[in-house]
């Protein structure tokens, strides 16, 4: 499913057509309505021709859902280590959680900008899980029926503003620093622990790695979570990001106007993101 941007409101529709090319426009309906008809939506889309709908145009997209509270994790995948080491030994007992305040939010196709006073801008691309109906202590075993779907994030966060305290609040959360998109894919759809995660930097490939060496699972991360707040619809959980291969983390350096990142995930799709100066300065 994808938000679109209109004159007077922002539609819910969903991607149709063998190349996902076309939208068939459901209005503008609340998510949790929509995830309670899931049955119903695609026995709609069943019997649309797609062919007689208008083509999707990917300039009206925005960000799939306007989360109230957007959560990350920190570590959440294991590193590389040597043969006959056990690669769960360095697990932490339960997940580091961070937030992203609302102005980070951005849409799939909105550029970020590079803040004059941020000189170690960075990305994570990650999965981000979209909360489908309120979940209030739910158990682990019943945690993934409260999901509506996945979606990517850039996590985008500048390091040395990160590394001035010991929360990371300030650098993480300049505006726009959280592009979304560019669809949801809908929870029954895809194994979130069954994912490759690649991001590439100028389309060279600095991240490759399987949602399987996740630490905390999907399921997990939501029970987890419920304990302490109540998850509303539309709420989003980031959950986190693979090490950098070893050639990128070596060669480390800054993101910079002009620079391009893209988010590139098995079963959800992409999420491309430009860089770009601050209005008034030179590219």
């Amino acid at each position: 499913m994808v938000r679109l941007a209109r004159a007077d409101d922002r539609s819910i529709a969903v991607v149709a057509g063998p190349s996902g090319d076309h939208a068939l426009d459901l209005g503008p309906r609340p998510l949790p309505e929509l995830f309670r008809d899931l049955d119903g939506i695609r026995s709609l889309v069943e019997r649309t021709d797609a062919a007689t709908l208008p083509p999707l145009d990917p300039s009206t997209l925005q960000a799939p859902v306007t989360p109230r509270s957007l959560l990350c994790l920190g570590y959440n995948y294991r590193g590389h280590v040597p043969d006959g080491v056990d690669p769960t030994a360095d697990d932490p007992d339960s997940p580091d959680v961070f937030v992203k305040t609302a102005n980070t939010l951005g849409g799939p196709i909105d550029p970020v900008v590079i803040p004059a006073v941020a000189d170690d801008v960075d990305y994570e691309g990650e999965i981000a899980v979209v909360i489908g109906r309120r979940a209030h202590a739910v158990s682990e075993q019943e945690a993934l029926s409260y999901v509506a779907g996945f979606t990517l994030l850039n996590d985008v966060s500048d390091r040395a503003w990160q590394r001035r305290q010991s929360q990371w609040a300030l650098g993480k959360c300049f505006d726009g620093f959280a592009p979304l998109g560019p669809w949801l894919v809908t929870a029954d759809e895809i194994d979130p622990q069954d994912l490759l995660v690649e991001v590439l930097r100028d389309g060279e490939v600095t991240v490759s790695q399987s949602t399987a060496t996740t630490i905390f699972s999907v399921a997990f991360v939501v029970h987890h979570l419920s304990q302490v707040l109540t998850l509303e619809p539309g709420d989003v959980i980031s959950t986190g990001t693979p090490q950098k291969l070893p050639a990128a983390q070596s060669a480390h350096r800054p993101l910079a106007p002009g620079d391009a990142v893209t988010v590139r995930v098995t079963g959800i799709g992409e999420l491309t993101t430009t860089f770009i100066a601050p209005p008034g300065e030179p590219e």
